[in-house]
């Protein structure tokens, strides 16, 4: 699953450049054969606007949310974008400035207010950006942009308009959600976000919004806590970006990279503050699991450790003779990893970009196994019983299980990231097949899939080309778990049309067709299928 690419011509420059929103929809030429089931839209979410003005961005989670769009019809594709009008963006268009801080950029005050009126809009509270440029998902019939924050944006999946902006905080105890939600075959929506818990320390709720009402009413409005899940430290919440979810149970990861919110709280307005420098690392925690009934919401209050990881994506998690899998991209140590994601980084020249990347954390993906019957006297063996991984848990004599994990994919610099699977039908079972992004110092340069049973792993790869996540979409009387195609968007920076959507088979990564597209398509995160 190793890159055999080198990439010196720094064509990896281009998925970090503005690129202008379309005012109408373009044709893309197709090559290969559309299988007739694609019918609907894959939508995808990154960051458009790297700069304002004169004021640039600084890091990848900046860039304003722009919103693409490939629609098949007939065996026909064609493309569309728009930038989402999020309050971040359509200020920053006004104002020609960066007026919301970022992820990693200061939003200065306006230099045009006079001291006294600078001085009182600091004391208004933190002003939370709305950049909604990670992820797209439905709730009820609709459909939302997301980042991390409190904030997530209705938008028109047709035409890409945005509609309304919702805040969270309106209807449950949180700060923020992921853009990782769980989604049952029913719609309802499972999500996790930290809040204020007991006693006034922080903790991180599992919310739950129902599926599609009767009366036609909207989901959010009846928006539930449904579990509670205690924070190592008081006040500083682990930062997450995912959870796990199996039929019965919540798997929440609580890693070392800590959010300190009294600095995010106190220095934000006054010494010039971005999101980045509220973070921390916890060297003495390591990674703390904690898992919950699911129906109805219960902690369970068992102690699982393990040594200390980066991880912002769980690949799948499921249930067997009393053990939780738990599949996850992991990043060793406890150094933040979005460290090296700032836009000078990745926008070096190559042998710069490889030397950044050595020295970050590692990637890996790991199997943990976490044994939901524990008794006392079981202490100094292994209590993971299961015949087909090498994952071990050890009871100490504090009581607290230590979680040893097995690897399924490790590679120097190599990370397997952006996981999917077949999540319409094995979502939180027990599965045989993961697929990626493959990262080659940071840089996407390869779509890998992985037999999470054998280790077997396939790729795809083209010289001068970087994909995003490949999302995959089942043939409709699928009898095998992959049985279907991926679809994934491609940079092509130094071809004729730069940029094109590829169709692979998901058995064995040949290339089942493409769409290509005369514009450029900067860098994407994540976004979903729409039949």
């Amino acid at each position: 699953m190793v890159s055999r690419f080198e990439h010196p011509a720094g064509g990896y420059r281009k998925l970090f450049e503005t690129c202008e929103e379309l005012s109408e929809t373009v044709p893309a030429t197709v090559t290969g054969r559309i299988p007739s089931f694609l019918k609907g839209s894959l939508l995808r979410l990154g960051p458009g606007l790297f700069e304002v003005g004169d004021e640039p961005f600084y890091h990848l989670f900046d860039g304003q949310a722009l919103m693409h769009k490939f629609d098949f019809k007939n065996g026909q594709v064609t493309y569309f974008r728009k930038f989402v009008r999020t309050d971040a963006y359509v200020r920053a268009i006004t104002e020609k400035r960066v007026v919301i801080t970022e992820f990693g950029t200061f939003a200065y005050p306006d230099p045009c207010k006079n001291i006294f009126s600078r001085f009182f809009t600091y004391f208004q509270g933190v002003e939370v950006t709305d950049n909604c440029l990670v992820s797209v998902y439905p709730i009820g019939e609709d459909y939302y942009a997301a980042t991390e924050t409190n904030y997530i944006t209705k938008v028109n999946t047709d035409t890409l308009e945005t509609l309304k902006k919702v805040d969270m905080c309106n209807y449950v105890n949180i700060n923020g959600v992921t853009a990782h939600p769980h989604i049952e075959r029913d719609g309802t929506v499972y999500n996790i976000g930290n809040c204020m818990g007991k006693g006034a320390s922080l903790a991180y709720n599992i919310v739950r919004i129902p599926p599609t009402q009767k009366d036609k009413s909207d989901p959010i409005d009846k928006s539930k806590v449904v579990v509670q899940f205690p924070s190592y430290q008081r006040f500083k919440p682990s930062y997450v970006h995912s959870f796990g979810m199996t039929d019965n149970y919540f798997v929440f990861v609580e890693t070392p990279v800590k959010i300190n919110l009294l600095k995010f709280l106190s220095a934000w307005s006054i010494r010039g503050c971005n999101y980045m420098d509220c973070f921390e690392s916890n060297e003495s925690q390591g990674t703390l699991f904690h898992i919950a009934k699911k129906d109805p919401g219960e902690y369970i209050d068992l102690k699982f450790k393990g040594a200390p990881i980066g991880m912002f994506h769980h690949i799948n998690a499921f249930e067997d003779q009393g053990f939780i899998v738990v599949d996850l991209c992991a990043w060793k140590g406890f150094e933040f990893v979005y460290n090296y994601l700032w836009l000078a980084n990745l926008r070096a020249n190559w042998e710069e970009v490889k030397k950044a990347a050595v020295l970050a954390p590692q990637p890996e993906v790991r199997r943990y196994v976490i044994p939901l019957d524990v008794h006392k006297e079981e202490q100094g063996k292994n209590l993971v019983s299961l015949p087909y991984t090498t994952a071990t848990a050890t009871m100490y004599a504090d009581g607290s299980t230590w979680l040893e994990p097995e690897v399924l994919f490790s590679s120097p610099h190599q990370a397997f990231e952006f996981p999917q699977i077949n999540y319409k039908r094995y979502g939180g079972k027990n599965y045989t097949y993961a697929y990626a992004l493959g990262l080659n110092h940071f840089i996407p340069d390869r779509i890998c899939k992985l037999n999470v049973k054998t280790k077997e792993t396939w790729v795809w790869q083209g010289p001068d080309s970087y994909p995003s996540e490949p999302l995959f979409v089942q043939t409709p009387d699928a009898v095998d778990e992959d049985d279907g195609v991926l679809l994934t968007i491609v940079a092509a920076p130094g071809a004729q049309r730069p940029a094109y959507l590829l169709i692979l088979n998901a058995k064995d990564l040949s290339e089942v067709a493409r769409a290509e597209v005369e514009c450029t398509i900067p860098v994407t995160f994540h976004g979903m299928y729409k039949p």
